[in-house]
């Protein structure tokens, strides 16, 4: 994407510093990273990252404030997993772009998902210095978005995930955290925030006569009263494992969310369908499409179709050049649950001792109480097939999670000079 800072990367690259890279990694994080991370951080031109932060600031915004829609999108969320005392926006957004060549030759970006449930943030900030330090980058390559800092990103996630409480009584709550492969982004914002790490299921109600109950923990023998939520349990995992929780999400508590249960359902690939914009390609819902509605929206060409269940996460379920035979397979109750979509042919623009290969662009954003939609950090999964969650490029090299940085103003200045 900056070829001299990419020929000098690469000319640089020595098998044992990535691997003393990964070990730092692992130190970091008090634990193994378990998946996929690449060789190779991404050097992105500014002017890109902020097309792509605005973009998905637009989209985001325009969703939560059309009421209608929120309306339309509350009719998604399974009944017994809507939750009460929705706040009135999400504290957590991300935004997924590939890259296509316009005719002019220029790189643009093209939607290829958006969800309101956080992401590793913290994490992605940990890789990022790692990057930084093992492969001796640029000091003036920034990571951030926004203008942010590590000083002001990490104060801003306090206020987003803690909002002036006690740490002991702010809670990760997540399926069994110990065995999820998110467990380091856990860790460090366990470090860095000194908040308590739970599962889902160990969280219990107290009951309050004439007052609204609240939510536990327990610690060792104390019972300790939960103010606040940060919340990392998907509801679709729930539902497959058959978690047991010992709350109702539809009851009342005397709690705060941060990330509301309900966001994940609102913002997400069921939104896709309700957006126009040159950079989102479009989609159909699938029960829609066999009524006869809404096939005009994608190509004639069935070669660039693709079937996405609304509420997997990590690339499960998705179908590329789906058949007559397997759409029909889908039962009719259940075709609501799913999107047709035109497939978008992404650019492989980063030069790898491997062969050219495809970044897919993650834009993460922070929502404080009271404050606005901030972009914050950029995520990227590197890959060369169809696929490209870390999962699905597991033997290749040169591919997995990676981070991005972009030059600083001045280092441009220099540059250019």
């Amino acid at each position: 994407m900056i070829p001299s800072l990419r020929q000098d990367f690469n000319s640089r690259f020595r098998p044992e510093t990535y691997r003393t890279f990964l070990r730092n990694l692992d130190a970091c994080t008090r634990t193994h990273v378990g998946f996929r991370v690449a060789e190779t951080p991404v050097f992105l031109p500014r002017e890109l990252l902020k097309e792509m932060a605005a973009i998905g600031s637009e989209l985001t915004l325009q969703l939560v404030g059309d009421q209608d829609y929120l309306a339309e999108s509350r009719k998604a969320i399974p009944e017994a997993w809507c939750a009460a005392d929705e706040t009135p926006h999400p504290h957590f957004m991300t935004v997924d772009f590939g890259l296509v060549r316009e005719p002019d030759g220029r790189l643009a970006p093209r939607l290829v998902e958006l969800q309101a449930f956080p992401s590793v943030y913290a994490y992605q900030f940990i890789l990022a210095e790692n990057y930084r330090t093992a492969f001796a980058l640029e000091p003036a390559l920034d990571p951030f978005l926004n203008g942010h800092t590590e000083s002001t990103f990490w104060k801003l996630m306090q206020k987003v995930i803690m909002r002036g409480h006690h740490p002991e009584h702010v809670v990760l709550t997540e399926v069994d955290p110990q065995h999820q492969k998110t467990l380091p982004d856990f860790n460090v914002t366990a470090d860095r925030l000194g908040i308590r790490v739970i599962d889902i299921s160990q969280v219990v109600p107290e009951d309050r006569p004439g007052k609204l109950p609240r939510l536990c923990y327990r610690d060792g023998s104390r019972l300790v009263r939960i103010h606040r939520i940060y919340n990392r349990a998907i509801v679709d995992e729930l539902i497959q494992k058959q978690v047991h929780l010992q709350f109702d999400y539809r009851e009342h508590f005397d709690v705060e969310w941060a990330g509301h249960p309900n966001w994940y359902f609102h913002l997400s690939k069921f939104s896709i369908p309700y957006l126009d914009h040159p950079a989102v390609p479009p989609a159909v819902f699938l029960d829609d499409w066999f009524r006869g509605e809404g096939r005009d929206r994608l190509p004639a060409d069935r070669e660039q179709w693709i079937l996405k269940p609304l509420f997997s996460f990590a690339g499960k379920g998705i179908r590329f050049v789906p058949t007559d035979e397997e759409l029909a397979a889908i039962l009719p109750r259940d075709r609501h649950n799913y999107l047709l979509q035109q497939r978008v042919s992404f650019e492989n623009v980063i030069e790898t001792p491997h062969g050219p290969t495809q970044p897919e662009i993650r834009i993460l954003y922070l929502w404080p109480d009271g404050g606005h939609l901030e972009p914050v950090l950029p995520l990227i999964r590197l890959g060369r097939g169809k696929m490209m969650g870390v999962d699905h490029n597991r033997d290749f090299e040169w591919v997995g999670a990676s981070a991005a940085f972009q030059p600083s103003a001045d280092w441009q200045e220099i540059a250019r000079g």
